[in-house]
């Protein structure tokens, strides 16, 4: 880190850990404190305007006003600071200006999180998942971990994902989070790892946000995930939210559970156990059996959007659709604002888009970033003037097909020729789009008007 860099970031920490500490001393009197002081010392434009636009929410929302509350009042002391630290600070803040410099002076696009999957072994054999039958030696090494995660905080990285197969088997993970401890961490768990000492490790760390996947509620997740599943992620929900340590709710969607996702029962029991996050993801047609018919139908699609922005605005909880809020971020944003590097090292724009041109064994991330590939899927975004159908998979999958031929890109799952090599499976890719596009273009429409003047008050 050169002077510049480590005065400026210096100085943002300062403000952060100012305004974490007002915060914590009394959210309600303290809020419109916390906003003056940083319009004083911030010059930031956007990270102003989104500053603005949060405090005009939490100002006239009623469940907003409750959901900052709950997180300033029921927080460990050092995972409420690190969230702003990390995340606000060093990630939304501090690193965006660094990684611009790259696209600036190298005409390279570094993204805002990478997610990172440093093995795919796994405890349980979900339905559908893509992980299969992996060994420990499968595992990257800790030392290449340890020099990936160091690299993409080097170029401005401040946020990762950490995937899998379950991320808490990886048992050296924890000295990564200790180690980088300005960068924030999200694993994506399925929870049945968790005990008293799991838990305590977490809150001494702060920096560890921990998502836990769910199907719903219980006869939901527990067909999927196996008898017994549900009831030990409600334990370990006890357990962080007895320490004060954030976690949230990711859950894949599918025909088989939309309803129960989206119900006040299964929103409203989360928010208790003291999730402050769900992340909604759509079953996708990729793994070892991927299964077409598990996907939602076109209805099913768009009502989980507009239950996500009900559930944003009525509920003291953060709500994101990965498919449905793609209006509001300019479409499908892999390989532009996140990537994933597998368990093999392979690049991938997406955890879903099994295909890469880069693996980073003995080479450095900077170098796949500045690659054609990147280059050429960033150029062709977005896919469709219509953003409710961001994907270049399902939505448009004539787009992976020309990318994977005018790149040269390489199968980084064995079943993923299938969408670029298999005419019945290109077919039914085919077919599913072509479903979706008349509804997706009436509520394109009726909810966006047709156009890009949309903001995130629409929910």
């Amino acid at each position: 880190m050169g002077v510049r860099d480590a005065v400026e970031k210096g100085l943002k920490d300062t403000v952060a850990n100012a305004a974490a500490e007002m915060l914590e001393r009394g959210p309600e009197k303290n809020i419109d404190k916390m906003v003056s002081l940083l319009h004083k010392v911030v010059k930031d434009e956007d990270f102003i305007n989104r500053l603005d636009f949060i405090y005009n929410e939490y100002r006239t929302n009623p469940a907003n006003q409750k959901y900052i509350h709950d997180l300033l009042e029921h927080t460990d002391k050092k995972c409420l600071q690190k969230l702003f630290v990390n995340f606000f600070t060093n990630a939304a803040w501090y690193g965006i200006n660094k990684r611009a410099r790259y696209m600036v002076e190298e005409d390279t696009k570094i993204p805002f999180v990478i997610l990172l999957s440093p093995s795919m072994r796994c405890n349980l054999r979900c339905t559908g998942c893509y992980a299969g039958d992996y060994s420990k030696k499968d595992d990257i090494p800790y030392a290449e971990v340890d020099r990936l995660v160091g690299e993409a905080r080097d170029l401005g990285i401040y946020y990762m994902g950490i995937l899998g197969g379950e991320p808490f088997l990886v048992d050296y993970m924890l000295d990564i989070y200790e180690k980088y401890n300005d960068v924030l961490f999200t694993p994506f768990s399925n929870g049945t790892l968790f005990d008293e000492k799991l838990a305590d490790r977490l809150q001494k760390l702060g920096n560890v946000v921990t998502m836990f996947s769910l199907e719903g509620l219980e006869p939901q997740t527990d067909a999927r995930r196996g008898p017994g599943t549900f009831a030990k992620v409600m334990q370990a929900m006890d357990l962080l939210r007895e320490r004060g340590v954030l976690f949230g709710v990711s859950a894949a969607t599918s025909r088989a559970n939309l309803d129960s996702v989206v119900s006040d029962a299964f929103v409203d029991l989360i928010i208790a156990k003291g999730a402050k996050m769900i992340w909604y993801f759509m079953y996708m047609p990729v793994g070892d059996q991927p299964e077409v018919s598990l996907m939602l139908t076109p209805e099913q699609r768009l009502y989980l959007g507009q239950k996500t922005r009900q559930i944003r605005t009525a509920k003291p909880i953060f709500a994101i659709d990965f498919f449905n809020d793609a209006p509001y971020v300019g479409g499908c944003v892999a390989g532009k604002y996140y990537c994933h590097i597998n368990a093999r090292e392979d690049v991938e724009p997406c955890v879903f888009t099994h295909f890469a041109c880069d693996n980073v064994k003995n080479k450095p991330l900077i170098e796949v970033f500045k690659a054609p590939f990147f280059k050429e899927i960033r150029r062709r975004q977005p896919y469709n003037r219509n953003l409710l159908q961001p994907c270049m998979m399902i939505d448009n999958p004539g787009v992976i097909r020309e990318v994977v031929a005018k790149t040269g890109a390489y199968a980084t799952h064995q079943t993923a020729e299938r969408m670029v090599k298999d005419p019945a499976f290109m077919g039914q890719l085919d077919r599913l789009a072509a479903d979706f596009q008349p509804a997706a273009e009436k509520a394109w429409q009726q909810e966006f008007h047709g156009t890009g003047n949309y903001t995130m008050s629409k929910g």
